[in-house]
């Protein structure tokens, strides 16, 4: 057991090493730190924005004479800017995924991982952990802009609903990742490899879609896999058990067929 941790550290460190001097890597944060910029300043200061909206509600009642309908902005904000960054990991994560195997089948390193010492368990639960890793720092500076935001909100927001959100984001993450990667060790083409994870995943996000247009305990059945479903009762602050089963059962799927790509390679070069 302690042979195989190291292993997974080992291929841990390595795989995060390799995002942190790589150009694509900071260009794909770049990408991502701005367009959540303008998610979040659009989703608060916007034409159609929260802030802006709350003012003319006010403004109205005021002039009209009549109460106005409560709203809890900070909850409103969470909600709307968690649910557009589950919408642009739809974009980020396949890129950042189809690298994890296909360039290695491209340099020629992937048959030196399958016929090593090393379990195909070990460096596929190595290169998830590496890029989820990747993933949490660039999501971790959200939250400061979050809470600097959420901190002139009276009454003041609990900060287990931001939080729970993110872990929300994260599960959600993890799981598309783990899919991208099982497809990755399918090709050496990167391109493919992240086109095929996007089709994948927007499969899996509108898949409650297709469940209620079949109804039925089949289309009950199909809307449990939603991931889009699932992600929606973090970002409404509902801490919800079946979510986290369903995520880490994605996970687990993707690691599983990983190992088994791999060690399908394995058996052809013996």
């Amino acid at each position: 057991m302690g042979i195989v941790l190291a292993n997974i550290i080992a291929i841990y460190r390595r795989e995060l090493q390799s995002y942190f001097i790589s150009p694509l890597a900071y260009a794909i944060a770049g990408v991502f730190w701005f367009i959540s910029g303008l998610f979040f300043v659009t989703i608060l200061f916007g034409p159609d924005g929260i802030l802006p909206s709350v003012a003319a509600i006010d403004l109205q009642g005021q002039q009209l004479g009549v109460p106005v309908p409560l709203i809890d902005v900070p909850y409103e904000f969470i909600r709307a800017f968690l649910d557009r960054m589950g919408w642009l990991l739809l974009f980020i994560l396949p890129i950042l995924s189809m690298g994890l195997y296909a360039e290695e089948r491209k340099r020629g390193t992937l048959e030196l991982l399958a016929t090593s010492p090393l379990t195909n368990w070990a460096v596929a639960v190595g290169k998830l952990l590496g890029v989820v890793t990747f993933l949490i720092t660039m999501v971790a500076p959200l939250l400061i802009f979050e809470a600097i935001a959420l901190s002139g909100s009276n009454p003041p927001m609990s900060p287990a609903i931001p939080l729970l959100g993110h872990f929300g984001l994260i599960l959600l993450a993890a799981a598309i990742l783990s899919l991208g990667m099982f497809i990755s060790s399918l090709t050496d083409s990167t391109i493919l490899s992240a086109v095929l994870t996007f089709g994948l995943v927007l499969l899996l996000l509108f898949v409650d879609l297709i469940a209620k247009s079949i109804g039925g305990p089949v289309g009950e059945a199909l809307g449990h896999l939603s991931l889009l479903k699932h992600y929606n009762t973090f970002i409404q602050g509902i801490f919800d058990t079946s979510a986290i089963i369903l995520f880490a059962s994605y996970i687990f799927l993707g690691i599983f067929l990983t190992a088994q790509s791999i060690d399908a390679l394995r058996f052809q070069r013996q």
